[in-house]
C-alpha cells in the first residue's frame, strides 16, 4: 500500500488563467492605445488652442490700439493751444474744463486736430480783433485807448471783465464811447465832476479820436468832455 501510494505522481498544477484583454474600440484612432490617451491628447490640444487664441487676441488688440493712438501726442499735456488762444495760454491751460478735455482726448487717441475742434466748441474763440479794428477806422487805436482810460477811471473794478469783453468788438467800443458822452453831459448820476482825475495825457489821447478832430464825425458830447477836462486841469 505504501509503495503504491508513493508511486502515484502528484497531479500537474492547474495552468495559470490567461490575462483578460480589453477589446480595442473600433472608433479609436490607431495612434492612441487607449481611450484615455485620446482624452489626454484632446485636453492638451484644447489648452494649447486656448492659449493661442488669447495671444492672438492680445496681438490684434495691440495693433488696433497702435493704429487708433498713432496720431495722439506723447501725453495729455502735450496738446498745444490754437494760435488765437496762446495770448491767454496760462489761464486757458488752468481751466478745469480744458484739463478734462485734454485727458479725455488723449485717452481716446485724439489727434491735435481733433483736440482743437473739441476745444473750439468748449471755448469758442473770441471775435476777429483785426476785423473789429478795421470797423473802427484809421483812428481805432486812439479810440480804444480813450475808452480804456475812461473805463479805468470811472467804472467799478468788478465790471472789469465785462468792459474787457466789450472792448473786443467795434460795437462794444461804440457803446463805451456813448457812455462817455453821456457822462460828459452829466447824464450819469448828475456828477458834474465826471472828468475829474483825467490827466493831460489822457485828454490828448482823446483828442486823437475822430469824434474830436474830424469835422464829418465830430461828436459834440465827446468834444465837451475833452474841453471840460482841460478846463478842470487849468482852472
Amino acid at each position: 500500500m505504501s509503495e503504491a501510494t508513493d508511486n502515484v505522481e502528484a497531479p500537474e498544477a492547474a495552468a495559470e488563467a490567461p490575462e483578460a484583454t480589453i477589446e480595442r474600440p473600433e472608433w479609436l484612432p490607431e495612434k492612441f492605445n487607449t481611450p484615455e490617451d485620446l482624452v489626454n491628447s484632446y485636453s492638451s490640444l484644447e489648452s494649447k488652442l486656448g492659449k493661442g487664441q488669447e495671444e492672438l487676441r492680445e496681438t490684434i488688440m495691440a495693433e488696433i490700439e497702435g493704429e487708433a493712438f498713432a496720431n495722439r501726442p506723447e501725453t495729455a499735456g502735450d496738446y498745444s493751444l490754437p494760435e488765437a488762444m496762446k495770448e491767454n495760454a496760462e489761464e486757458i491751460a488752468a481751466n478745469e474744463n480744458v484739463q478734462w478735455w485734454a485727458k479725455f482726448a488723449w485717452e481716446n487717441g485724439f489727434s491735435q486736430e481733433e483736440f482743437d475742434e473739441g476745444l473750439a466748441r468748449l471755448l469758442p474763440e473770441g471775435p476777429d480783433l483785426d476785423a473789429e479794428m478795421q470797423k473802427l477806422g484809421d483812428n481805432a487805436t486812439a479810440r480804444i485807448e480813450a475808452v480804456s482810460l475812461w473805463a479805468n477811471k470811472n467804472l467799478p473794478d468788478e465790471l472789469g471783465d465785462e468792459v474787457l469783453r466789450m472792448g473786443q468788438t467795434a460795437d462794444g467800443i461804440k457803446l463805451l464811447e456813448h457812455l462817455m458822452s453821456m457822462n460828459s453831459s452829466d447824464s450819469i448820476g448828475g456828477d458834474t465832476n465826471a472828468t475829474t482825475g483825467i490827466s493831460k495825457s489822457d485828454l490828448e489821447t482823446m483828442m486823437r479820436d475822430p469824434r474830436y478832430w474830424d469835422t464829418t464825425r465830430r461828436d459834440p458830447g465827446y468834444v465837451k468832455q475833452v474841453d471840460e477836462g482841460f478846463s478842470k486841469l487849468y482852472r
